[in-house]
């Protein structure tokens, strides 16, 4: 039997009382920030880095801390920052009129079963996608570092480098976002005939920092996607596309990507998770077998322990319980006849979720828990959950009320079945992530887990008022007013929901444009194959990577990949200077010297640049709430035009030379 590590005697607190408090109160914060951000831009920001940074703040000053206990305190508070990406979906059912408010038993029960759904999905995956893959996990690596750098054992010079990193980025986003004197993002756009070309990056730290930890072939891949979407797509679709509004070409572009060439990405998305689930699936199995046979805890190492069997199966039964009865509740009084409809959206709920948690967590694996296309992996489900819908109804096991009156009920279940599928895929992708920063310090795995599934239970106790007290103070985009007199100006914009009951509405309809989708199916197909052969020269192109660049905002596949080629370049020079054994005058000394201040220090800036930007974002997110504008600081009327642009593009790139001296100083 494997000796317990020595981090988990007795004396070592890990899962404690003070830490579920401390977590519960961090997730009010970051479950507040992450809805109103979501509704606002359609964004929210991974919160396991920010939470690591203050709870090793406020244990330390309760005294008798450990990292351990600080991992359990990050768990938990992310999960539930996490489970707030049910805000791409609920007020759906408000602009499609089912819903005048968020009622609380609803909207809390769906995300918490959807979150614990999640969590379960989790252990199998957990050995499949942490245990046994290679995958990179930049925030889960970053927070490791962080916890390292705040225990006990920290390096001092590891430590600096961290706060170094983040005091840059908080400083650089506070100048971004919150002056508004650096620009965050810069675009050039050209034309060639009736054809658009548009190349824009964005000027983020915290996405160069996370391109530093992804690596050269994710980056890369990513990358390759970006130019599919921008420089062929997009100036493809604008020289045979129509114009009728007459928008300007930056415009027009924009328009063609969002509406066009996103559903491309979107379909290859979906073929290429499907083809990631298919190669993931002998891990996953072995996964499963080590869970349901491991009945003892005594002949489990703790370092590898997960929840038992029969708590697996419990909190399963729950779930599957929790989601039938909601979804009933939902359809007995518009519809009869309703049990088919609501037995075939558990299984969806449950078959669909694996399938997208295991992808989302080997996306998250890829670039980050931040980046990764939850929204693609919603458009993909919400497709799929209308043709089911439409398959019942064929078959005659649908409520006729379901079809009646322009399928409004129909749209309305869709985003409702949508929205624990929505919890369900969110909490896998950040789930994934912390438990490799479990691995790195030597947590236990089961008790993560009851932290995980701890968050989601305040998370989604949290989410019910917070999405009413918003749509009270703002309206949303689309969606009636909640009190008369209200500016429609001031509504917050609510992209996804608005998509996804768009989308679920054209379905039904008749008037959704597949084709978008179609191609996307074809370029996922062509992709794998492409890997394929790649793989027999030892090379490798991941198709998940290059059609999450295409989903994605060029300005952050463009940061992604730059970061990952600086990362890449700093580790040859590094390794060059290892391998050096004389001319220098430093011959023995110098690779002590670069063994000290080698990659490791460049993760830790990199992870800083992550801490930074994010707790700067909590910060000012906050702030907007509070005030009611996100312009309160704004100093940009007073700069002339196309200032800040060109200062942020100064300053980034210093923050790049920056960044490479402190990696590359002996």
């Amino acid at each position: 039997m494997t000796a317990p590590s020595p981090l988990h005697t007795p004396s070592v607190r890990e899962l404690t009382v003070r830490g579920l408090i401390l977590g519960a109160l961090i997730t009010i914060v970051f479950t507040a920030s992450n809805v109103y951000l979501g509704l606002r831009i359609g964004l929210t920001f991974a919160s396991s880095i920010p939470a690591a940074v203050i709870s090793m703040a406020v244990l330390r000053a309760l005294g008798r801390s450990s990292l351990l206990e600080n991992n359990m305190v990050q768990s938990q508070a992310s999960a539930a920052g996490t489970l707030s990406c049910v805000f791409a979906t609920f007020p759906g059912l408000i602009m499609t009129g089912f819903w005048h408010s968020f009622p609380f038993w609803q909207t809390a029960g769906l995300s918490l079963a959807g979150g614990i759904a999640g969590v379960l999905f989790t252990i199998p995956l957990r050995r499949a996608l942490v245990t046994e893959s290679a995958l990179p996990y930049p925030e889960g690596v970053a927070a490791a570092e962080i916890l390292r750098a705040g225990g006990e054992n920290g390096n001092s010079k590891s430590l600096s480098a961290l706060v170094g990193g983040g005091i840059v980025a908080g400083l650089f986003s506070f100048a971004c976002s919150g002056l508004q004197i650096l620009a965050d993002t810069v675009s050039i756009t050209g034309a060639a005939g009736a054809a658009v070309f548009r190349l824009s990056g964005g000027l983020s730290l915290a996405l160069l920092g996370a391109g530093y930890l992804v690596g050269l072939a994710g980056g890369l891949a990513m990358l390759l996607g970006c130019v599919l979407a921008w420089g062929v797509g997009v100036p493809w679709l604008t020289a045979h596309m129509p114009n009728p509004e007459h928008l300007g070409a930056a415009d027009f572009a924009t328009a063609i990507w969002l509406h066009k060439v996103r559903f491309i990405g979107a379909g290859a998305i979906a073929i290429a998770s499907l083809w990631t689930l298919v190669e993931l699936m002998g891990p996953v199995l072995r996964g499963l077998s080590s869970v349901f046979r491991g009945r003892s805890g005594t002949m489990v190492p703790d370092a590898d322990r997960d929840l038992s069997p029969r708590s697996m199966i419990g909190l399963f039964a729950v779930t599957i319980l929790l989601l039938g009865g909601l979804f009933a509740a939902f359809l007995a009084p518009m519809a009869h006849g309703i049990w088919p409809a609501v037995c075939a959206a558990v299984l969806f709920c449950v078959v669909f979720g694996f399938i997208m948690a295991a992808a989302c967590g080997y996306m998250a694996g890829i670039v980050g828990s931040s980046s990764s296309p939850i929204s693609g992996i919603i458009i993909i489900a919400a497709v799929l959950c209308a043709l089911m819908i439409l398959a019942l109804e064929s078959l005659g096991l649908m409520p006729a009320e379901m079809m009646a009156d322009g399928q409004t009920l129909a749209t309305g279940f869709t985003i409702l079945l949508l929205s624990a599928i929505t919890a369900t895929v969110a909490i896998s992708n950040d789930n994934l992530q912390d438990l490799k920063t479990g691995q790195l310090v030597g947590a236990s795995p089961w008790k993560q887990e009851v932290a995980l599934i701890a968050g989601c239970v305040v998370g989604a106790a949290v989410i019910p008022p917070v999405l009413n007290l918003l749509y009270q103070a703002y309206g949303f985009a689309g969606a009636p007013m909640p009190r008369p007199g209200m500016d429609p100006a001031h509504a917050l914009a609510a992209p996804q929901p608005a998509l996804i009951a768009m989308i679920a509405k054209g379905i039904f309809t008749q008037s959704l444009d597949w084709s978008m989708l179609c191609i996307g199916f074809g370029l996922g197909a062509v992709l794998i194959g492409l890997d394929l052969l790649l793989r027999r020269r030892h090379l490798a192109l991941p198709p998940l990577g290059v059609a999450v660049g295409i989903y994605l905002p060029a300005s952050v596949s463009v940061t992604l990949a730059v970061g990952a080629v600086l990362g890449w370049a700093l580790n040859r020079k590094l390794k060059e200077r290892r391998s050096t054994t004389g001319g220098f005058g430093e011959a023995d000394r110098l690779p002590e010297a670069v063994t000290e201040h080698d990659a490791s220090i460049g993760t830790m800036v990199a992870s800083g640049f992550i801490v930074g930007e994010s707790l700067t974002g909590v910060a000012l997110a906050v702030l907007s709430g509070a005030l009611g504008r996100d312009d309160a600081l704004s100093l940009a009327p007073w700069l002339p035009a196309g200032a800040p642009a060109i200062l942020g593009l100064i300053a980034f790139c210093a923050a790049c030379f920056w960044f490479s001296r402190k990696v590359l100083q002996k």
